[in-house]
Protein backbone atom coordinates (compact mmCIF):
# COMPACT_ATOMS: atom_id res chain seq x y z
CA UNK A 1 0.00 0.00 0.00
CA UNK A 2 2.53 2.58 1.12
CA UNK A 3 5.35 3.62 -1.20
CA UNK A 4 7.22 5.77 1.33
CA UNK A 5 10.19 4.23 3.18
CA UNK A 6 9.33 2.38 6.36
CA UNK A 7 9.99 4.88 9.18
CA UNK A 8 12.78 4.34 11.68
CA UNK A 9 10.55 5.55 14.53
CA UNK A 10 6.89 6.05 15.40
CA UNK A 11 4.75 6.79 18.42
CA UNK A 12 2.63 3.62 18.15
CA UNK A 13 3.57 0.46 16.25
CA UNK A 14 0.79 -1.98 15.41
CA UNK A 15 1.95 -5.46 14.41
CA UNK A 16 -0.62 -6.98 12.07
CA UNK A 17 -3.14 -5.46 9.68
CA UNK A 18 -6.01 -7.89 10.26
CA UNK A 19 -9.30 -6.71 11.82
CA UNK A 20 -7.84 -6.12 15.31
CA UNK A 21 -4.76 -4.27 14.06
CA UNK A 22 -6.66 -2.23 11.47
CA UNK A 23 -9.33 -1.29 13.98
CA UNK A 24 -6.93 -0.19 16.73
CA UNK A 25 -4.83 1.75 14.21
CA UNK A 26 -7.91 3.51 12.82
CA UNK A 27 -9.19 4.57 16.25
CA UNK A 28 -5.80 6.01 17.21
CA UNK A 29 -5.04 7.64 13.85
CA UNK A 30 -8.45 9.34 13.77
CA UNK A 31 -7.58 10.81 17.17
CA UNK A 32 -4.36 12.33 15.84
CA UNK A 33 -1.75 9.80 16.98
CA UNK A 34 1.25 8.77 14.87
CA UNK A 35 0.60 5.11 14.04
CA UNK A 36 2.51 2.63 11.89
CA UNK A 37 0.99 -0.72 10.88
CA UNK A 38 3.23 -3.57 9.71
CA UNK A 39 1.38 -6.41 7.96
CA UNK A 40 3.30 -9.44 6.70
CA UNK A 41 0.94 -10.19 3.78
CA UNK A 42 -0.20 -8.14 0.81
CA UNK A 43 -3.95 -7.59 0.89
CA UNK A 44 -6.34 -8.92 -0.26
CA UNK A 45 -5.44 -12.23 1.35
CA UNK A 46 -7.59 -15.24 2.18
CA UNK A 47 -8.94 -15.77 5.68
CA UNK A 48 -11.67 -17.91 7.23
CA UNK A 49 -14.23 -16.54 9.70
CA UNK A 50 -17.06 -15.16 7.60
CA UNK A 51 -20.11 -14.77 9.85
CA UNK A 52 -20.57 -11.60 11.90
CA UNK A 53 -22.55 -10.59 15.02
CA UNK A 54 -24.93 -7.60 15.47
CA UNK A 55 -22.23 -5.61 17.30
CA UNK A 56 -20.32 -5.51 14.00
CA UNK A 57 -22.29 -2.58 12.56
CA UNK A 58 -21.89 -0.50 15.71
CA UNK A 59 -18.14 -1.08 15.76
CA UNK A 60 -17.90 -0.08 12.10
CA UNK A 61 -20.00 3.05 12.63
CA UNK A 62 -17.69 4.16 15.42
CA UNK A 63 -14.70 4.33 13.04
CA UNK A 64 -16.70 5.63 10.05
CA UNK A 65 -16.39 2.45 8.01
CA UNK A 66 -19.96 1.14 7.99
CA UNK A 67 -20.98 2.66 4.62
CA UNK A 68 -17.89 1.23 2.94
CA UNK A 69 -18.80 -2.26 4.11
CA UNK A 70 -22.49 -1.82 3.23
CA UNK A 71 -21.59 -0.81 -0.32
CA UNK A 72 -19.78 -4.12 -0.85
CA UNK A 73 -23.13 -5.93 -0.86
CA UNK A 74 -22.40 -8.70 1.62
CA UNK A 75 -25.21 -11.15 2.49
CA UNK A 76 -27.46 -9.79 5.25
CA UNK A 77 -27.53 -12.04 8.31
CA UNK A 78 -30.87 -11.67 10.17
CA UNK A 79 -29.92 -14.28 12.76
CA UNK A 80 -28.62 -17.83 12.91
CA UNK A 81 -30.26 -21.26 12.91
CA UNK A 82 -28.64 -23.68 15.33
CA UNK A 83 -29.53 -27.37 15.62
CA UNK A 84 -27.57 -28.97 18.44
CA UNK A 85 -29.90 -31.89 19.08
CA UNK A 86 -30.92 -34.15 16.20
CA UNK A 87 -34.17 -35.03 17.97
CA UNK A 88 -35.48 -31.47 18.15
CA UNK A 89 -36.20 -28.60 15.79
CA UNK A 90 -33.47 -26.05 15.33
CA UNK A 91 -33.08 -23.10 17.65
CA UNK A 92 -32.82 -19.64 16.18
CA UNK A 93 -31.01 -16.53 17.38
CA UNK A 94 -33.07 -13.69 15.97
CA UNK A 95 -30.94 -10.56 15.59
CA UNK A 96 -33.80 -8.41 14.21
CA UNK A 97 -36.63 -9.41 16.58
CA UNK A 98 -36.65 -6.03 18.33
CA UNK A 99 -34.77 -3.88 15.84
CA UNK A 100 -34.68 -4.42 12.06
CA UNK A 101 -31.37 -2.54 11.94
CA UNK A 102 -29.76 -5.10 14.22
CA UNK A 103 -28.87 -7.52 11.42
CA UNK A 104 -25.27 -8.50 10.68
CA UNK A 105 -23.53 -9.78 7.55
CA UNK A 106 -21.86 -12.88 6.19
CA UNK A 107 -18.69 -11.61 4.57
CA UNK A 108 -15.88 -12.68 2.29
CA UNK A 109 -12.98 -12.01 4.62
CA UNK A 110 -10.45 -11.14 1.94
CA UNK A 111 -12.75 -8.31 0.89
CA UNK A 112 -13.72 -7.16 4.37
CA UNK A 113 -10.19 -7.21 5.75
CA UNK A 114 -8.91 -5.18 2.82
CA UNK A 115 -11.65 -2.59 3.35
CA UNK A 116 -10.62 -2.26 7.00
CA UNK A 117 -6.90 -2.00 6.25
CA UNK A 118 -7.44 0.61 3.50
CA UNK A 119 -9.73 2.51 5.85
CA UNK A 120 -6.97 2.60 8.47
CA UNK A 121 -4.64 4.17 5.89
CA UNK A 122 -7.29 6.67 4.80
CA UNK A 123 -7.79 7.57 8.46
CA UNK A 124 -4.13 8.54 8.81
CA UNK A 125 -2.32 5.35 9.83
CA UNK A 126 0.90 4.58 7.94
CA UNK A 127 0.33 1.07 6.58
CA UNK A 128 3.12 -1.16 5.24
CA UNK A 129 2.29 -4.53 3.69
CA UNK A 130 4.67 -7.41 3.07
CA UNK A 131 6.57 -6.56 6.27
CA UNK A 132 7.21 -9.26 8.89
CA UNK A 133 8.22 -8.32 12.43
CA UNK A 134 10.81 -10.91 13.48
CA UNK A 135 12.12 -9.65 16.81
CA UNK A 136 11.16 -7.14 19.49
CA UNK A 137 13.83 -5.35 21.49
CA UNK A 138 13.32 -4.24 25.08
CA UNK A 139 14.65 -1.30 27.08
CA UNK A 140 18.08 -1.87 28.68
CA UNK A 141 16.88 0.01 31.76
CA UNK A 142 13.61 -1.93 32.02
CA UNK A 143 13.51 -5.34 30.28
CA UNK A 144 9.70 -5.42 30.49
CA UNK A 145 9.29 -2.41 28.18
CA UNK A 146 9.39 -3.05 24.39
CA UNK A 147 11.11 -0.23 22.49
CA UNK A 148 11.78 -1.36 18.91
CA UNK A 149 11.09 -4.05 16.33
CA UNK A 150 13.30 -5.68 13.71
CA UNK A 151 11.56 -6.48 10.44
CA UNK A 152 12.07 -7.89 6.96
CA UNK A 153 10.10 -7.30 3.78
CA UNK A 154 9.12 -9.80 1.09
CA UNK A 155 11.68 -8.11 -1.16
CA UNK A 156 14.51 -8.85 1.30
CA UNK A 157 14.84 -5.42 2.89
CA UNK A 158 15.72 -5.41 6.60
CA UNK A 159 15.34 -2.70 9.19
CA UNK A 160 14.47 -1.65 12.71
CA UNK A 161 11.77 0.73 13.88
CA UNK A 162 11.65 2.21 17.36
CA UNK A 163 8.36 3.08 19.04
CA UNK A 164 6.95 4.45 22.25
CA UNK A 165 3.93 2.11 22.36
CA UNK A 166 3.21 -1.33 20.90
CA UNK A 167 -0.04 -3.06 19.98
CA UNK A 168 0.48 -6.70 19.10
CA UNK A 169 -2.28 -7.79 16.72
CA UNK A 170 -0.17 -10.44 14.99
CA UNK A 171 -2.93 -13.06 14.90
CA UNK A 172 -2.29 -16.58 16.06
CA UNK A 173 1.45 -15.95 15.83
CA UNK A 174 0.98 -13.79 18.92
CA UNK A 175 4.60 -12.67 19.06
CA UNK A 176 4.39 -11.08 22.52
CA UNK A 177 2.50 -13.93 24.18
CA UNK A 178 4.30 -16.83 22.54
CA UNK A 179 7.85 -15.54 22.14
CA UNK A 180 8.39 -13.18 25.06
CA UNK A 181 5.70 -13.44 27.76
CA UNK A 182 5.24 -17.18 27.14
CA UNK A 183 1.83 -16.93 28.79
CA UNK A 184 -0.47 -18.57 26.23
CA UNK A 185 -2.54 -21.44 27.69
CA UNK A 186 -4.40 -23.93 25.50
CA UNK A 187 -7.97 -24.95 26.36
CA UNK A 188 -7.83 -28.73 26.28
CA UNK A 189 -11.62 -29.12 26.29
CA UNK A 190 -11.87 -27.29 22.93
CA UNK A 191 -9.04 -29.01 21.07
CA UNK A 192 -10.69 -29.36 17.68
CA UNK A 193 -9.79 -29.42 14.00
CA UNK A 194 -11.74 -27.82 11.16
CA UNK A 195 -12.17 -28.80 7.50
CA UNK A 196 -14.03 -26.57 5.08
CA UNK A 197 -14.66 -25.78 1.44
CA UNK A 198 -16.97 -23.72 -0.79
CA UNK A 199 -20.06 -24.80 -2.73
CA UNK A 200 -21.49 -22.99 -5.76
CA UNK A 201 -25.17 -22.11 -6.11
CA UNK A 202 -26.24 -23.34 -2.66
CA UNK A 203 -29.78 -23.61 -1.34
CA UNK A 204 -31.31 -21.19 1.16
CA UNK A 205 -32.61 -21.43 4.70
CA UNK A 206 -36.23 -20.38 5.26
CA UNK A 207 -36.87 -18.43 1.98
CA UNK A 208 -39.68 -15.88 2.05
CA UNK A 209 -39.51 -15.31 5.81
CA UNK A 210 -37.68 -12.86 8.05
CA UNK A 211 -35.12 -15.63 8.57
CA UNK A 212 -34.32 -15.90 4.85
CA UNK A 213 -30.73 -16.90 4.04
CA UNK A 214 -29.59 -17.09 7.66
CA UNK A 215 -26.55 -19.33 8.26
CA UNK A 216 -27.09 -22.84 9.62
CA UNK A 217 -25.09 -24.58 12.36
CA UNK A 218 -25.70 -28.24 13.18
CA UNK A 219 -24.35 -30.88 15.56
CA UNK A 220 -22.96 -33.99 13.87
CA UNK A 221 -25.07 -37.07 14.55
CA UNK A 222 -22.14 -38.97 16.10
CA UNK A 223 -21.59 -36.15 18.65
CA UNK A 224 -18.01 -35.60 17.45
CA UNK A 225 -18.49 -31.95 16.53
CA UNK A 226 -20.61 -29.64 14.38
CA UNK A 227 -20.99 -28.27 10.86
CA UNK A 228 -21.57 -24.80 9.42
CA UNK A 229 -23.32 -23.46 6.32
CA UNK A 230 -22.72 -19.75 5.63
CA UNK A 231 -24.11 -18.23 2.38
CA UNK A 232 -21.90 -15.58 0.75
CA UNK A 233 -22.61 -12.75 -1.69
CA UNK A 234 -20.40 -14.23 -4.42
CA UNK A 235 -22.82 -17.08 -5.12
CA UNK A 236 -21.08 -19.62 -2.90
CA UNK A 237 -21.53 -20.95 0.61
CA UNK A 238 -18.80 -21.64 3.13
CA UNK A 239 -19.42 -25.16 4.44
CA UNK A 240 -17.26 -26.71 7.13
CA UNK A 241 -17.02 -29.19 9.95
CA UNK A 242 -15.38 -28.80 13.35
CA UNK A 243 -14.49 -32.06 15.11
CA UNK A 244 -12.70 -33.12 18.23
CA UNK A 245 -9.13 -33.56 17.01
CA UNK A 246 -8.68 -37.00 18.55
CA UNK A 247 -11.78 -38.37 16.82
CA UNK A 248 -10.94 -36.73 13.50
CA UNK A 249 -7.44 -38.21 13.46
CA UNK A 250 -8.79 -41.68 14.26
CA UNK A 251 -11.34 -41.49 11.47
CA UNK A 252 -8.76 -40.39 8.91
CA UNK A 253 -6.35 -43.12 10.01
CA UNK A 254 -8.98 -45.76 9.22
CA UNK A 255 -9.83 -44.31 5.83
CA UNK A 256 -9.26 -46.37 2.68
CA UNK A 257 -8.38 -44.28 -0.37
CA UNK A 258 -8.76 -44.90 -4.07
CA UNK A 259 -5.83 -44.10 -6.40
CA UNK A 260 -6.89 -40.50 -7.03
CA UNK A 261 -8.71 -39.71 -3.81
CA UNK A 262 -7.56 -36.94 -1.49
CA UNK A 263 -7.74 -37.85 2.21
CA UNK A 264 -8.89 -34.40 3.36
CA UNK A 265 -11.63 -34.18 0.72
CA UNK A 266 -12.91 -37.69 1.38
CA UNK A 267 -12.93 -37.15 5.14
CA UNK A 268 -14.71 -33.81 4.74
CA UNK A 269 -17.43 -35.21 2.48
CA UNK A 270 -17.95 -38.23 4.72
CA UNK A 271 -18.36 -36.11 7.84
CA UNK A 272 -20.86 -33.81 6.12
CA UNK A 273 -23.17 -36.83 5.88
CA UNK A 274 -23.45 -36.54 9.68
CA UNK A 275 -25.25 -33.18 9.26
CA UNK A 276 -28.48 -34.20 7.48
CA UNK A 277 -30.13 -30.81 8.02
CA UNK A 278 -27.27 -29.04 6.30
CA UNK A 279 -27.14 -31.43 3.36
CA UNK A 280 -30.50 -30.25 2.06
CA UNK A 281 -28.90 -26.88 1.24
CA UNK A 282 -26.34 -28.67 -0.96
CA UNK A 283 -28.69 -30.88 -2.98
CA UNK A 284 -28.39 -28.75 -6.14
CA UNK A 285 -25.05 -27.22 -5.27
CA UNK A 286 -21.61 -27.87 -6.81
CA UNK A 287 -18.62 -28.80 -4.66
CA UNK A 288 -15.55 -26.77 -5.66
CA UNK A 289 -13.26 -29.67 -4.74
CA UNK A 290 -10.74 -27.70 -2.68
CA UNK A 291 -10.73 -28.49 1.06
CA UNK A 292 -8.86 -26.42 3.61
CA UNK A 293 -8.10 -27.42 7.19
CA UNK A 294 -6.74 -25.88 10.36
CA UNK A 295 -6.09 -26.90 13.94
CA UNK A 296 -8.94 -25.08 15.60
CA UNK A 297 -7.22 -24.70 18.95
CA UNK A 298 -8.67 -22.55 21.70
CA UNK A 299 -6.31 -20.51 23.89
CA UNK A 300 -6.03 -17.50 26.16
CA UNK A 301 -3.41 -15.69 28.24
CA UNK A 302 -3.20 -14.52 31.84
CA UNK A 303 -2.69 -10.91 30.75
CA UNK A 304 -3.02 -8.85 27.59
CA UNK A 305 -1.05 -5.77 28.57
CA UNK A 306 2.15 -4.61 30.16
CA UNK A 307 4.33 -1.51 30.31
CA UNK A 308 3.77 0.35 27.03
CA UNK A 309 2.20 -2.57 25.16
CA UNK A 310 -1.21 -4.12 24.54
CA UNK A 311 -2.26 -7.39 22.89
CA UNK A 312 -5.40 -7.57 20.73
CA UNK A 313 -7.42 -10.08 18.73
CA UNK A 314 -6.17 -13.60 18.01
CA UNK A 315 -2.72 -12.55 19.23
CA UNK A 316 -4.20 -12.79 22.72
CA UNK A 317 -7.07 -15.28 22.66
CA UNK A 318 -9.21 -17.45 20.43
CA UNK A 319 -12.25 -19.51 21.42
CA UNK A 320 -13.98 -21.38 18.61
CA UNK A 321 -15.80 -20.57 15.34
CA UNK A 322 -19.16 -21.40 16.97
CA UNK A 323 -21.14 -18.19 17.63
CA UNK A 324 -18.82 -16.19 15.37
CA UNK A 325 -16.95 -14.62 18.26
CA UNK A 326 -13.68 -14.01 16.39
CA UNK A 327 -14.23 -10.53 14.91
CA UNK A 328 -16.34 -9.43 17.85
CA UNK A 329 -13.44 -10.14 20.22
CA UNK A 330 -11.00 -8.63 17.73
CA UNK A 331 -12.89 -5.33 17.67
CA UNK A 332 -13.61 -5.38 21.42
CA UNK A 333 -9.96 -5.90 22.32
CA UNK A 334 -8.75 -3.48 19.63
CA UNK A 335 -10.98 -0.68 20.89
CA UNK A 336 -9.85 -1.39 24.45
CA UNK A 337 -6.20 -1.40 23.37
CA UNK A 338 -6.61 1.91 21.56
CA UNK A 339 -8.46 3.56 24.45
CA UNK A 340 -5.94 2.42 27.05
CA UNK A 341 -2.88 3.45 25.03
CA UNK A 342 -4.46 6.86 24.45
CA UNK A 343 -5.39 7.13 28.15
CA UNK A 344 -1.81 6.49 29.24
CA UNK A 345 -0.37 8.93 26.70
CA UNK A 346 -2.87 11.65 27.64
CA UNK A 347 -2.42 11.14 31.36
CA UNK A 348 -5.97 10.02 32.09
CA UNK A 349 -4.44 7.42 34.39
CA UNK A 350 -1.18 5.57 34.86
CA UNK A 351 -0.05 3.06 32.25
CA UNK A 352 -0.38 0.35 34.88
CA UNK A 353 -4.04 1.28 35.45
CA UNK A 354 -4.68 1.46 31.72
CA UNK A 355 -3.05 -1.92 31.14
CA UNK A 356 -5.09 -3.49 33.93
CA UNK A 357 -8.27 -2.11 32.35
CA UNK A 358 -7.36 -3.74 29.02
CA UNK A 359 -6.51 -7.12 30.50
CA UNK A 360 -9.77 -7.14 32.44
CA UNK A 361 -11.89 -5.96 29.51
CA UNK A 362 -10.39 -8.48 27.08
CA UNK A 363 -10.52 -11.32 29.61
CA UNK A 364 -14.12 -10.60 30.59
CA UNK A 365 -15.30 -10.50 26.97
CA UNK A 366 -13.49 -13.76 26.28
CA UNK A 367 -14.97 -15.49 29.33
CA UNK A 368 -18.53 -14.50 28.42
CA UNK A 369 -18.22 -16.18 25.04
CA UNK A 370 -16.26 -19.12 26.40
CA UNK A 371 -19.03 -20.16 28.79
CA UNK A 372 -21.69 -19.83 26.05
CA UNK A 373 -19.56 -21.94 23.69
CA UNK A 374 -19.14 -24.58 26.40
CA UNK A 375 -22.91 -24.60 26.85
CA UNK A 376 -23.30 -25.44 23.17
CA UNK A 377 -20.63 -28.14 23.27
CA UNK A 378 -22.33 -29.74 26.26
CA UNK A 379 -25.32 -30.31 23.99
CA UNK A 380 -23.29 -31.33 20.94
CA UNK A 381 -21.16 -33.89 22.78
CA UNK A 382 -23.62 -34.85 25.54
CA UNK A 383 -20.83 -35.05 28.04
CA UNK A 384 -19.24 -33.08 30.84
CA UNK A 385 -15.69 -31.85 30.43
CA UNK A 386 -13.41 -30.89 33.36
CA UNK A 387 -13.33 -27.20 32.52
CA UNK A 388 -13.12 -25.39 35.84
CA UNK A 389 -9.34 -25.27 35.63
CA UNK A 390 -9.61 -23.32 32.37
CA UNK A 391 -11.71 -20.50 33.81
CA UNK A 392 -10.09 -17.44 35.33
CA UNK A 393 -12.19 -16.96 38.46
CA UNK A 394 -11.80 -13.18 38.51
CA UNK A 395 -12.93 -12.97 34.87
CA UNK A 396 -15.90 -15.22 35.60
CA UNK A 397 -16.95 -12.92 38.44
CA UNK A 398 -16.79 -9.87 36.20
CA UNK A 399 -18.38 -11.56 33.21
CA UNK A 400 -21.30 -13.05 35.10
CA UNK A 401 -21.67 -10.93 38.22
CA UNK A 402 -25.25 -10.24 37.10
CA UNK A 403 -25.84 -13.96 36.58
CA UNK A 404 -24.45 -15.46 39.78
CA UNK A 405 -27.45 -14.44 41.95
CA UNK A 406 -29.79 -15.78 39.25
CA UNK A 407 -28.24 -19.22 38.96
CA UNK A 408 -27.85 -19.47 42.75
CA UNK A 409 -31.40 -18.32 43.39
CA UNK A 410 -30.30 -15.69 45.88
CA UNK A 411 -28.36 -12.46 46.18
CA UNK A 412 -25.59 -14.19 48.06
CA UNK A 413 -22.55 -15.29 46.15
CA UNK A 414 -19.87 -17.72 47.19
CA UNK A 415 -16.59 -15.87 46.62
CA UNK A 416 -15.02 -19.07 45.27
CA UNK A 417 -16.16 -20.35 41.89
CA UNK A 418 -17.32 -23.95 42.16
CA UNK A 419 -17.91 -26.72 39.65
CA UNK A 420 -21.60 -26.62 40.50
CA UNK A 421 -21.84 -22.90 39.85
CA UNK A 422 -20.05 -23.18 36.52
CA UNK A 423 -22.32 -26.06 35.54
CA UNK A 424 -25.37 -23.96 36.37
CA UNK A 425 -24.02 -21.03 34.37
CA UNK A 426 -23.51 -23.32 31.38
CA UNK A 427 -27.01 -24.74 31.87
CA UNK A 428 -28.42 -21.20 31.87
CA UNK A 429 -26.45 -20.12 28.80
CA UNK A 430 -27.52 -23.09 26.70
CA UNK A 431 -31.05 -21.66 26.54
CA UNK A 432 -29.73 -18.83 24.35
CA UNK A 433 -30.06 -21.34 21.50
CA UNK A 434 -33.25 -23.05 22.68
CA UNK A 435 -35.44 -24.54 19.92
CA UNK A 436 -38.15 -21.88 19.71
CA UNK A 437 -39.72 -19.90 16.88
CA UNK A 438 -41.86 -16.70 16.69
CA UNK A 439 -45.09 -18.69 16.37
CA UNK A 440 -44.25 -20.68 19.49
CA UNK A 441 -43.45 -17.51 21.45
CA UNK A 442 -46.69 -15.83 20.32
CA UNK A 443 -48.77 -18.88 21.24
CA UNK A 444 -47.23 -19.20 24.71
CA UNK A 445 -47.53 -15.45 25.37
CA UNK A 446 -51.32 -15.72 25.05
CA UNK A 447 -51.71 -18.32 27.80
CA UNK A 448 -49.25 -17.10 30.46
CA UNK A 449 -48.83 -13.83 32.31
CA UNK A 450 -47.48 -11.42 29.66
CA UNK A 451 -45.28 -9.79 32.31
CA UNK A 452 -43.15 -12.94 32.35
CA UNK A 453 -42.01 -12.46 28.73
CA UNK A 454 -41.60 -8.68 28.94
CA UNK A 455 -38.10 -7.39 28.30
CA UNK A 456 -38.32 -5.35 31.51
CA UNK A 457 -39.09 -8.39 33.67
CA UNK A 458 -36.35 -9.60 36.03
CA UNK A 459 -34.18 -12.48 34.85
CA UNK A 460 -35.44 -15.71 36.43
CA UNK A 461 -33.63 -18.78 37.65
CA UNK A 462 -34.24 -21.72 35.24
CA UNK A 463 -35.50 -23.81 38.17
CA UNK A 464 -38.03 -21.09 39.04
CA UNK A 465 -39.26 -21.13 35.45
CA UNK A 466 -39.66 -24.89 35.68
CA UNK A 467 -41.66 -24.61 38.88
CA UNK A 468 -43.93 -21.87 37.49
CA UNK A 469 -44.71 -23.61 34.21
CA UNK A 470 -45.13 -27.14 35.55
CA UNK A 471 -45.85 -29.59 32.71
CA UNK A 472 -46.06 -26.89 30.00
CA UNK A 473 -42.83 -27.73 28.14
CA UNK A 474 -43.42 -25.13 25.41
CA UNK A 475 -43.82 -22.36 27.96
CA UNK A 476 -40.65 -23.45 29.75
CA UNK A 477 -38.66 -23.38 26.50
CA UNK A 478 -39.95 -19.90 25.65
CA UNK A 479 -39.27 -18.45 29.10
CA UNK A 480 -35.81 -20.00 29.25
CA UNK A 481 -35.05 -18.45 25.87
CA UNK A 482 -36.45 -15.02 26.85
CA UNK A 483 -34.47 -15.01 30.09
CA UNK A 484 -31.21 -16.01 28.44
CA UNK A 485 -31.67 -13.38 25.73
CA UNK A 486 -32.09 -10.66 28.33
CA UNK A 487 -29.13 -11.78 30.41
CA UNK A 488 -26.71 -12.51 27.56
CA UNK A 489 -27.56 -9.60 25.28
CA UNK A 490 -24.38 -7.82 26.38
CA UNK A 491 -22.32 -10.53 24.68
CA UNK A 492 -23.69 -9.82 21.23
CA UNK A 493 -23.78 -6.01 21.44
CA UNK A 494 -20.82 -5.25 23.68
CA UNK A 495 -19.63 -2.10 21.92
CA UNK A 496 -22.57 -0.25 23.46
CA UNK A 497 -21.38 -1.25 26.94
CA UNK A 498 -18.01 0.46 26.53
CA UNK A 499 -19.34 3.83 27.65
CA UNK A 500 -21.09 2.50 30.75
CA UNK A 501 -19.30 -0.65 31.89
CA UNK A 502 -17.02 0.07 34.84
CA UNK A 503 -13.72 -1.82 34.86
CA UNK A 504 -11.40 -1.39 37.84
CA UNK A 505 -12.94 2.00 38.59
CA UNK A 506 -12.66 3.34 35.02
CA UNK A 507 -14.93 3.73 32.00
CA UNK A 508 -13.91 4.14 28.38
CA UNK A 509 -14.15 7.63 26.91
CA UNK A 510 -15.22 7.20 23.28
CA UNK A 511 -15.47 10.86 22.33
CA UNK A 512 -13.40 11.50 19.21
CA UNK A 513 -10.50 13.79 19.98
CA UNK A 514 -10.30 12.66 23.59
CA UNK A 515 -10.32 8.85 23.30
CA UNK A 516 -9.10 7.27 26.52
CA UNK A 517 -10.41 6.42 29.99
CA UNK A 518 -12.21 8.36 32.68
CA UNK A 519 -12.88 7.65 36.33
CA UNK A 520 -16.25 6.07 36.97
Amino acid sequence: MAISPIPRSTTILVIGGGPAGSYAATVLARDGFDVVVMEREHFPRYHIGESMLPSFKTFLSFIGAREKVERRGFIVKPGAAIKLNQFKQEGYTNFVAFDKENSAWNVVRSELDEILLRHAAESGAHVYEGVTVNEIQFSPSDPAVPVSASWTTKTGQRGNTSFEWLIDASGRTGIMSTKYLKNRTMNSSLRNIAFWSYWKNPGMYSPGTERENAPWFEALTDQSGWAWFIPLHNGTASVGIVQEERISRAKRAEMLLGPEEDKSSKHYLEQLKLAPGLLRFLEKSTFTGTVKSAGDYSYAANRYAGPRFRIAGDAGAFIDPLFSSGLHLAFTSALSAACTVAAAIRGHCTDEEAGAFHTTKFGTSYTRFLVVVWAAYRQIKSQSDPILSEVNEDNFDRAFNFLRPVIQGSTESDPQLTDKELDEAIEFCKHAIAPTDPEMVAKVSKRIDPKLVALTAPVMNPKVVEQLMGEDDEAKQVLWKVNSDKALGIIFSEQNSFRSEVVNGFCANLERGSIGLCKA
